[in-house]
């Protein structure tokens, strides 16, 4: 340099394996996708499904341990989201169309693309947070805007998960698979609110209750895998009816509550002019 003065090359900080665990996790559930991938093209319907059931366990336990080992960094959520959009996007909307959709051509395949672009859009629209938008109350932030990418795909494979347990052509048939991509797809990118279970308080007195329920869905998980995920995915849809009401219950509970502060601080306020007596007098 023209000074003379020379910089040391930047080093780049060590990092601990407790940091890295979570990218780890994260790429072994992407890696789980591309497998479910591989599945579907041998005709292995049922290993496929199990894959990316095993992809959402891994989306929803790396979070966790990033939370966990504070290691949460930009380079995981980026890499989260890639992963998300492979295992819940690109994966499961493949497996539809190997299984069924592709008796349609190529309408099966543009059904498929379809809902890998909703999926996408869906991600985007949750990393950048709804820029723009007025900051929510708190109570909104129990539900999630649309079906999450993880759910969205477990309801996707449902008519396969219906065709393991009962068998026959009837779930496999594009008549029904075909508008059930779509519906799927909407629901993804929708503004319907649905519940984030994971922020529910469940009072004391349903939490021995409600463990005894998960220990009973994991025996049944294991002995019924199919029949389970089936009333699984069945009572999910049904809390779409339930999720909208208590929205929009709380909705109404909060603008009157803000009805109300408003009212409180227009009692607090003196309405007269101090000219409005002039006023009057010189209209008089």
């Amino acid at each position: 340099m023209a000074d003379g003065t020379h910089r040391k090359p930047r080093r780049f900080k060590a990092l601990s394996m407790a940091r890295l665990a979570p990218n780890v996790a994260t790429l072994l559930g992407m890696c789980a996708g591309l497998t479910a991938i591989r599945f579907a093209m041998q005709g292995r319907w049922e290993a496929a499904v199990a894959a990316i059931l095993i992809a959402g366990i891994i989306d929803g336990l790396d979070g966790r341990l990033a939370r966990m080992l504070n290691s949460s960094s930009r380079f995981g959520a980026e890499l989260d989201s890639l992963s998300d959009f492979v295992c819940f996007g690109v994966a499961p909307a493949m497996m539809m169309y190997f299984w069924s959709l592709h008796q349609l051509g190529s309408i099966g395949w543009a059904l498929s693309l379809l809902f890998a672009v909703c999926m996408v859009l869906r991600l985007a629209r949750f990393n950048t947070q709804m820029l723009g938008e007025p900051e929510l109350p708190t109570w909104a932030y129990r539900f999630f805007t649309g079906v999450p990418a993880p759910a969205a795909a477990g309801l996707l494979m449902w008519p396969m998960v219906l065709q393991f347990q009962f068998g026959g052509e009837f779930f496999d048939s594009p008549v029904i698979t075909a508008p059930y991509i779509v519906l799927v797809a909407c629901l993804a990118v929708s503004r319907l609110p649905t519940f984030s279970f994971k922020k529910i308080k469940v009072p004391r007195a349903w939490v021995l209750p409600l463990m005894l329920a998960f220990g009973a869905s994991v025996a049944f998980l294991v002995s019924s895998p199919w029949l389970t995920l089936s009333i699984i995915a069945g009572v999910y849809f049904a809390t779409f009816f339930f999720s909208f009401q208590s929205y929009r219950r709380m909705g109404i509970e909060h603008h009157r509550e803000e009805g109300g502060a408003e009212e409180e601080d227009d009692l607090g306020q003196s309405d007269d002019d101090p000219d409005d007596g002039l006023n009057r007098v010189h209209q008089n």
